[in-house]
């Protein structure tokens, strides 16, 4: 390794440090997940064994370069997402799919909890044909679970481009935690998961 390759290294691993997440192996795959707004779904991944890092921001649509305020307008197909770049030694993607359904009202058409509109749509954005298997059967294990007695609307689309959201909406749940727990809350979110989940979380 000479000098310079040697340098680049450095500074990549001790950026990925400062955020609090480690380089990405050459094995690391993304998965993109729609669930309503993009604050609330964030934490749980974050916290999941084997998660390399997650962005939150924008899925679905065509306009390049989407902005918060053009994707709330409810002009566009596209919606608030999460990518998720995991190590599948540590992590599959059915088991990604397990975190996703408990952060969800998987029953909730118009958007999720007190968010509506297309941008709150939930949707599995499957990224080729295994992905595809793998959400179709994950959505029907939970529409045999009983845990729901409506049906599970769920979209399940192929990926499109994702966008990365603008900074302030990263990590939303570490850099505002009061303004975040309140809306969370607030939304019904919440004490939607303790009753359906309950410390299955």
């Amino acid at each position: 390794m000479n000098r310079i390759v040697f340098l680049l290294f450095v500074c990549v691993t001790l950026a990925a440090a400062s955020y609090g997440q480690s380089p990405a192996p050459a094995t690391a795959k993304t998965a993109v997940f729609a669930g309503g707004c993009f604050w609330c779904i964030q934490p749980a991944f974050d916290k999941a064994q084997g998660v390399i890092k997650t962005v939150v921001g924008y899925c679905g649509g065509t306009e390049p370069n989407p902005t918060y305020k053009l994707v709330t307008s409810e002009k566009t197909k596209y919606r608030e997402s999460i990518e998720i770049t995991y190590d599948p030694a540590k992590i599959s993607y059915d088991q990604l799919l397990d975190i996703y359904w408990r952060q969800i009202d998987p029953t909730q058409a118009d958007g999720q909890f007190t968010d509506i509109g297309p941008s709150y749509h939930a949707a599995i954005f499957y990224g080729n044909a295994e992905e595809k298997k793998i959400a179709e059967a994950s959505k029907e294990k939970l529409a045999r679970s009983g845990k729901f007695r409506k049906p599970i609307v769920t979209e399940i689309l192929p990926a499109m481009k994702f966008w990365a959201a603008e900074d302030y909406h990263q990590k939303y749940y570490r850099e505002n935690p009061e303004h975040f727990e309140a809306f969370e809350e607030g939304s019904g979110r919440v004490s939607f998961k303790k009753d359906k989940w309950g410390g299955e979380q």
